[in-house]
């Protein structure tokens, strides 16, 4: 076998009352990924989805296609995005409660715990973030209730393992202060509960501008792009057992140099009107992966595509030239990468199935069709 690939799966194509009203009746990802337009020549938007068309998440028959399709690409699983606000707050929970009360489709899944707020930031770029649903951590009777609600899905048949224990992701790891509380209280639970523990891996980026201080706190540091050998142990000495690797930054530092990409940022963040960044997507993914990305409890993440104009207008870079072919190339990098790993252990995630108001996604769509999906089926088969 020559790589697991997981896909993380957005389940925000639905209404739900907190974005009606935020937003009007109706609002889903398609609003503003429907009304994108091009911001120079050749730049392609919008994104129209071929075979599923603007789906409705709540439909049965569209959530078999979706598995049907990965399957048949060679994709594992898909890792649903999980929102858990604190204090029995959910969104977006309706697909995958669908999905565990019908027993269908009958293909693999685990969790990514998206552990940060929900706000109005996502959407707009006016500088006036409202925030939606906070974020809370709500302590062990709220960890608690966290972990019952769970508990069914890590005993389904379905839930991938890892060393045969559910695995299940942190999005952020860094700002969660009470992270080593939860995990161990998790564990013990998980124990009681007839599982050999979970395994909890943290999903963060292999180059970073922060780091976490041992009294929780965040301090912005000079990223290195050398090694992220301190970064991981960091990461893992707070209890997780895996490492779920990112390599947009450090793809980006190492083709503009890491303080022009800073820079850059700023700027645009601080001046909306400069023309969007554009940047090369075979020359970033080329450096998308550290010397640290082969260790065994390291999974790196492959990225099939990115333009967020759709959500942020021009304040963030559009990937240009990220095509089936490019991505093949990519997927190729990551095999080498996990090559030398135990079997389970060869693990990559796929960002992302369906992140279309980022434009990253490997669903088919007109121009391209079923590229992305024929890409990963080449390579690992």
């Amino acid at each position: 076998m020559k790589a697991r690939i997981i896909a993380y799966y957005l389940p925000q194509f639905h209404p739900i009352p907190e974005n009606d009203e935020a937003w009007g009746p109706g609002f889903t990802e398609w609003t503003n990924v429907a009304k994108a337009k091009p911001l120079f020549k050749g730049h392609y938007q919008p994104r129209i989805p071929a075979d599923l068309g603007f789906y409705d998440l709540r439909l049965p028959e569209t959530r078999e296609q979706q598995a049907q399709m990965a399957r048949e690409a060679g994709i594992e699983g898909f890792c649903y995005y999980h929102y858990w606000m604190g204090n029995g707050k959910q969104l977006l929970e309706r697909p995958f409660n669908e999905v565990m009360a019908s027993g269908k489709p009958d293909y693999p899944f685990c969790l990514a715990w998206a552990n940060h707020e929900w706000t109005t930031k996502t959407w707009q770029n006016d500088g006036q973030t409202k925030i939606i649903a906070p974020m809370v951590y709500g302590g062990e009777d709220d960890y608690r209730a966290h972990f019952n609600y769970l508990l069914p899905a890590f005993k389904d048949k379905r839930y991938i393992t890892v060393d045969d224990k559910p695995i299940f992701s942190i999005y952020d790891p860094y700002h969660f202060t009470d992270i080593t509380y939860f995990i161990e209280l998790w564990q013990k639970w998980a124990k009681e509960n007839g599982l050999p523990e979970i395994h909890f891996t943290a999903m963060i980026s292999n180059t970073t501008t922060i780091k976490r201080q041992e009294d929780g706190s965040i301090k912005r540091i000079i990223p290195n792009l050398d090694s992220s050998e301190e970064l991981y142990h960091d990461i893992l000495s707070l209890g997780f057992d895996s490492i779920t690797s990112f390599g947009k930054s450090r793809g980006e530092m190492k083709c503009e140099g890491k303080y022009m990409r800073i820079a850059k940022k700023q700027m645009h963040k601080w001046l909306p009107f400069l023309p969007a960044l554009r940047l090369d997507y075979p020359k970033v993914v080329r450096h998308f992966f550290s010397p640290e990305d082969k260790w065994e409890n390291v999974f790196p993440t492959i990225m099939p595509q990115w333009d967020r104009t759709p959500r942020a207008g021009s304040r963030e870079g559009i990937y240009i030239n990220s095509t089936p072919d490019n991505f093949k190339k990519h997927i190729e990098d990551a095999i080498k990468m996990i090559a030398d790993k135990q079997p389970e252990h060869r693990i990559i995630f796929l960002k992302s199935w369906n992140e279309w108001g980022e434009g990253n996604y490997v669903e088919p769509d007109i121009r391209y069709g079923h590229g992305y999906l024929d890409a990963i089926y080449k390579v690992i088969h």
